[in-house]
């Protein structure tokens, strides 16, 4: 992980603080003695329009954006990330934040078939040309998502999947990584976080299904896609140097209730 410095009580904003990540990174924060502001529509602050958003970073040093699309439809979901990444941007130069810290998508380059994809390359274009110090964390899919994939999948009660080899995280790795980060200097680029260990995305799903009890069998097809997109092993693993994450796949199948 990287190192973190020494400075404490940090004003910290995180967009999208109500969410998986959000929730989590949060928790870390504060507990490091950091004073959250979490921006959301339930806190008055509107990301698409910007509404409530100069009101909230006032005073603030930091801010980590962990926001998701509540569309995955093409033009919506770019528009969305746009929009977010736009009005956040803006609101940091003129208030002089220290350090824009955003969490993307491990492969968000190589898979050019996938619109959500496609948006967050744009949103860190945005970012890199915006003046704002900056860290992009790309992380791999989380564990939290095998139930997702199997229902995407699911084809006359069969899981359809391809082959190709991934390289999945704990949600709660992710939160960990984002706190060090966003304690840290900014790095002025793109770093990838990946969990411990490679798996085959049938054996990802699989291996869900029969902790959960799913019962159904997983066809390996290898012209099926990941979300309409056509991927291969290159695709959702980090390349090069990488976080890894401490949490095995296993480990939290064994301490999850489904």
């Amino acid at each position: 992980m990287p190192p973190t410095n020494q400075e404490t009580n940090m004003k910290i904003l995180i967009a999208g603080g109500n969410g998986l990540i959000g929730k989590k990174l949060a928790a870390l924060l504060e507990k490091s003695g950091h004073q959250i502001v979490s921006a959301s529509r339930s806190s008055g602050v509107d990301l698409v329009t910007g509404e409530g958003l100069e009101e909230a970073i006032q005073g603030i040093e930091a801010v980590v954006d962990v926001l998701n699309s509540p569309s995955f439809e093409d033009q919506a979901v770019l528009e969305f990330f746009q929009a977010t990444s736009t009005n956040l941007l803006r609101v940091e130069t003129a208030a002089g934040v220290k350090h824009h810290v955003a969490l993307s998508v491990v492969g968000s380059d190589r898979v050019p078939d996938s619109g959500y994809l496609r948006a967050k390359v744009a949103q860190e274009n945005l970012i890199q040309a915006a003046g704002v110090p900056f860290t992009i964390v790309r992380a791999t899919q989380f564990f939290e998502f095998a139930p997702g994939i199997a229902q995407f999948s699911m084809v006359d009660g069969r899981c359809r999947l391809p082959a190709a080899t991934m390289q999945p995280v704990a949600a709660d790795d992710v939160a960990d990584c984002l706190a060090r980060v966003v304690s840290a200097a900014p790095r002025r680029e793109i770093v990838e976080l990946g969990g411990p260990e490679k798996i085959r995305l049938d054996k990802f799903v699989g291996r869900y299904l029969t902790v959960a009890g799913g019962g159904h069998e997983i066809e390996i097809d290898p012209a099926a896609t990941y979300f309409g997109a056509s991927i291969d092993d290159a695709s959702l693993v980090p390349q090069g140097a990488a976080i890894l994450g401490s949490i095995r796949y296993q480990n939290w199948l064994d301490n999850r209730r489904f």
